[in-house]
């Protein structure tokens, strides 16, 4: 979580505090920066539960010695569960943090090209031929 806040406090160069109450006070005036700093949100609050999940498996996991019950393996599918949503909602921050991921930049700026050098499509095409206009010869036929 640490690294992930200074990225952001990088990008909009201001503590994340001063950033949430920017936010709350004109969510419109940067969408960019209401759309990180709802999804950090997220990200800390899936954070919480994941560390709650961990220390009610390590409590579970310090009173039952020997083979592992069905609660104690419920409680590490919970683990599990939080991990990745945790680090889908992390995936998601560094996508909107990052200005050069895909899909943020015009078509064809991944090659290098500009949006106004892409005018015709990638390769030659021609229109499809319709079904009865394309001219066939008949089977059989002899000349």
């Amino acid at each position: 979580m640490g690294v992930i806040t200074q990225q952001i406090e990088d990008r909009f160069q201001m503590p994340l505090a001063d950033l949430r109450r920017a936010v709350e006070a004109a969510p419109q005036a940067n969408p960019e920066a209401t759309t990180i700093v709802h999804w950090y949100g997220l990200l800390a609050e899936t954070q919480d539960a994941l560390e709650t999940a961990e220390d009610a498996l390590v409590e579970a996991l310090g009173t039952e010695p020997g083979e592992l019950a069905d609660p104690i393996l419920e409680l590490a599918q919970r683990v599990n569960a939080a991990v990745a949503a945790r680090d889908g909602r992390a995936m998601v921050v560094n996508y909107l943090l990052d200005p050069l991921a895909p899909g943020k930049r015009g078509p064809g700026a991944w090659r290098g090209a500009s949006p106004a050098a892409r005018q015709a499509p990638a390769l030659p095409t021609s229109p499809p031929a319709l079904p009865g206009t394309r001219h066939t010869s008949a089977r059989g036929a002899t000349r």
